[in-house]
């Protein structure tokens, strides 16, 4: 027979460690109690720890990038020194026109 699942629910703000109070500013007070209590938290790890938070999320963009093969680079090399040296006959010619015009008048 099949099995049913049930949905898991994630809990991303930790209402479980949230004291049900009846009145608002008590609510607020415990908010604001477990958010410096989590920050204080993030503010014991050392030096040493943090870079080496650091360089992990650096390896782990690393591994998503994707790298080119060799002939894609020449193809994509070969492209853009094309449209360069477009781009430079082009507002070279745009500059002569300008001159000539300046030149008649």
């Amino acid at each position: 027979m099949a099995e049913v699942r049930k949905k898991v629910i994630e809990d991303k703000y930790n209402t479980k460690s949230i004291k049900t109070t009846k009145t608002k500013k008590e609510t607020k007070k415990v908010k604001t109690t477990i958010v410096k209590k989590e920050t204080k938290k993030e503010e014991k790890k050392g030096l040493f720890t943090k870079f080496r938070i650091f360089c992990h999320g650096v390896k782990n963009e690393f591994l998503k990038v994707h790298w080119p093969s060799k002939k894609d680079m020449v193809k994509y090399s070969i492209a853009t020194i094309i449209f360069v040296i477009f781009c430079g006959l082009f507002f070279y010619a745009i500059d002569v026109i300008f001159a000539l015009i300046r030149t008649l008048i």
